[in-house]
């Protein structure tokens, strides 16, 4: 055999017994009285020297590390408390929780705000959460597919939303929202892209409209696909009715 010579058993049994035993130390130091964790904070051992950050999508995870603001002296068991409001302050983190992995990791796991629109502005196309909160997302580094608004229509921001979070595969479809006036009231009109099944085609639907209602179009959909028939427009404004408006 070349190079290192393969852990004997023995060897490979000390190794986990000295796990163990650093474990069963830092419990007891952990819970002996306030000098215990002082003792901690004070050990090169456990120092922080790696920071994982999970669940970042459209976040990049330098601008979340720059955010702790980690120095060489941060102790794996100093307080997460200000760490995680840093990290919470970020426009594009929902939530934050902070674990601790010995003998020197952070590991960051966030709850992404996602966007749910890109809306025209001077600037050119703005990613915005479901609140209308622009978001430092990049659509050359990120991988973004959103629905188009003309402006922060907030009612359509808040459906989109929804649909977002109850039906993703939905949601995908959606390339642009808009209001549409018809009858002197204002409606949504949403224009979904071709799906395998189906044609391009608008859902005209009344502003409180809800992600299950706005998924009654499925089987409208596929009921059609059968007949082969294609629709131009699906009209939800009707309570209980689709209402399917043939070319």
């Amino acid at each position: 055999m070349t190079g290192e010579e393969a852990p004997t058993k023995r060897e490979r049994f000390v190794r986990i017994l000295r796990r163990i035993g650093i474990g069963l130390a830092v419990v007891t130091v952990v819970a002996s009285p306030w000098w215990g964790r002082a003792l901690l904070h004070r050990l090169d051992f456990f120092r922080v020297r790696r920071v994982e950050i999970d669940g970042a999508r459209y976040v990049s995870p330098d601008e979340i590390v720059s955010r702790l603001r980690i120095d060489t002296t941060q102790s794996l068991f100093d307080d997460v408390g200000p760490l995680e409001k840093r990290v919470r302050q970020h426009p594009s983190v929902r939530d934050v929780h902070i674990e601790r992995k010995l003998p020197g990791t952070l590991l960051v796991r966030i709850t992404e705000n996602p966007p749910v629109a890109f809306v025209q502005a001077a600037s050119g196309l703005v990613p915005v959460d479901a609140a209308g909160r622009s978001l430092p997302v990049d659509p050359a580094t990120a991988d973004v597919d959103l629905p188009v608004l003309a402006v922060r229509d907030t009612l359509a921001l808040r459906v989109l939303g929804e649909v977002r979070e109850r039906a993703p595969a939905l949601f995908a479809r959606i390339g642009e929202v808009r209001r549409f006036p018809r009858g002197g009231s204002f409606y949504l009109l949403f224009h979904l892209t071709e799906s395998p099944t189906n044609l391009a085609h608008d859902v005209l639907a009344s502003g409180d409209v809800t992600a299950d209602r706005l998924s009654d179009i499925i089987p409208v959909e596929q009921d059609l696909t059968r007949r082969n028939m294609k629709a131009v427009e699906l009209d939800l404004r009707f309570r209980d009715q689709v209402i399917a408006r043939l070319p």
